[in-house]
Parts: C-alpha cells; sequence; structure tokens
C-alpha cells in the first residue's frame, strides 16, 4: 500500500521531514488505520538530545510532516477523491504546537499517531501523538493549510 507521501508530486517531494527525494531526510511513511493515520520512525543516535533520550526538534518535525500528509489525505477523502487524482492537495504548516509529555527513549520504534479535528475551507487541524513502546510521550497539534498552486515558482 503507498504512503500519502508516495504521492507528492515531484517539484513538492523534497522536504527533509516527509520529501520521499530528499535522501538524506527523515522519508516518513504515513498511512491510515481506521479513522487515524500512523506513521513508524526509528530514530538513529545522532537524533540523540542526552544519552538514551531523542532530541525534542525530531520529535517536532516528526510531528509536523505526520500532521500536513494526514491533512493532504483528509482532504482527499473529505471529497471522496483518490490520492492520485488531480489536482493535488498539498499542505504547509500554518502552525505547531508541541507539548513533551515524558522524555522520548532513541532506542526502538516510534509510532505517530494523528486525528483530524477539523476540516474548514483550505485548513486541516490535525492533533498527533508520539508514542515510545506504547507511552504518549509527545503531543501536537497542527494547522495545516493547503498550498497554493503556484506555490513555491520561481520567474526565471
Amino acid at each position: 500500500m503507498k504512503a500519502f507521501q508516495d504521492y507528492y508530486p515531484e517539484n513538492l517531494a523534497h522536504c527533509y521531514g516527509c520529501g520521499r527525494l530528499n535522501a538524506d531526510g527523515h522519508q516518513i511513511k504515513t498511512h491510515w488505520d481506521g479513522d487515524e493515520s500512523v506513521t513508524r520512525f526509528t530514530p538513529k543516535a545522532y537524533h540523540m538530545a542526552v544519552p538514551g533520550f531523542t532530541y525534542g526538534g525530531l520529535i517536532a518535525s516528526l510531528i509536523d510532516c505526520h500532521s500536513t500528509g494526514t491533512a493532504a489525505a483528509a482532504m482527499y477523502r473529505a471529497e471522496g477523491r483518490d490520492m492520485d487524482t488531480l489536482p493535488p492537495f498539498r499542505f504547509v504548516t500554518g502552525s505547531l504546537h508541541v507539548d513533551f509529555l515524558k522524555p522520548t527513549p532513541i532506542a526502538g520504534e516510534l509510532e505517530i499517531r494523528g486525528r483530524v479535528k477539523e476540516i474548514r475551507g483550505r485548513k486541516v487541524v490535525v492533533e498527533s501523538t508520539v508514542l515510545a513502546g506504547g507511552v504518549a510521550t509527545a503531543r501536537g497539534e497542527v494547522v495545516a493549510v493547503q498550498m497554493p498552486e503556484n506555490f513555491g515558482a520561481t520567474d526565471a
């Protein structure tokens, strides 16, 4: 099954967190699990904050990209469209709020679960939770804003 990020058009697939074309990035992959979205990610040793624990910036970036991907998939769902139909839905972060609930261990896989709280016009609000070994370590809310079609276009 293709991940949400596998449907991103090539010109919009370079994000450090979720871009499949960014060889140095996280390249997260998100799927539906019922009404929730799920991403799994295993931190590397260089994602360390202090020995044994994951850097908070990584946690924030996982919540951010997981949530914007969820927003795109949710908009397709809301319109009853397949994710490979045009025009493509892509979202950027309007706001990101993260609460760190407890230190996140660096050993083992993290699971990020998202729920759509609201779809209103060009905005989707997603709440995502990071779990380590089934324990919530961080929770975030992203207001994702649909990109205009000419976003990132440069005049030559």
